[in-house]
């Protein structure tokens, strides 16, 4: 795995809000020839490194990397992401997907996902959507996007 491109380092409120303080967010664009599956393995490896504890979800952690998306790969298949999107986040917050859901189903509504991605991958596009990165960004309200501050000004 070789980083391409790096994103700037944002602070953002964690979410869900008011649980735990600011955390920062960051997104890089990487080329590797590994599956998602073994991708997504050795990213939790770093995490353990890294002292990263897998607990309850959505909480506090020492280091939390997601595999995003993988160019416009759909896992396990358009239902299941579909499922994964239109779930509301009260149930997305107790429940926990059986496989590895790509592209992540919640990306297009964060902006500390959306903020840093533009920067490493504007054009990309959501393969059920068809939306960029720049016009999820686009469509974000503005109180969320200014919540994305980026620690060197």
């Amino acid at each position: 795995m070789r980083v391409a491109k790096a994103s700037r380092f944002f602070l953002t409120p964690f979410v869900p809000a008011g649980e735990a303080p600011d955390v920062v967010n960051a997104v890089a664009l990487v080329v590797t020839e590994l599956e998602p599956v073994e991708l997504l393995a050795h990213l939790h490896r770093i995490e353990t490194d890294f002292d990263r504890a897998r607990g309850a979800r959505w909480t506090s952690r020492s280091l939390d990397l997601d595999l995003l998306a993988m160019g416009e790969r759909i896992l396990p298949d358009r239902a299941g992401l579909e499922t994964w999107m239109t779930m509301p986040f009260r149930e997305q917050k107790h429940r926990t997907p059986e496989t590895l859901i790509l592209p992540h189903p919640r990306l297009q509504d964060r902006a500390f996902v959306i903020v840093p991605a533009a920067e490493v991958a504007p054009d990309w596009r959501h393969p059920l959507s068809g939306q960029t990165i720049a016009q999820m960004c686009a469509q974000l309200p503005d109180e969320e996007l200014e919540a994305v501050r980026p620690l060197d000004p």
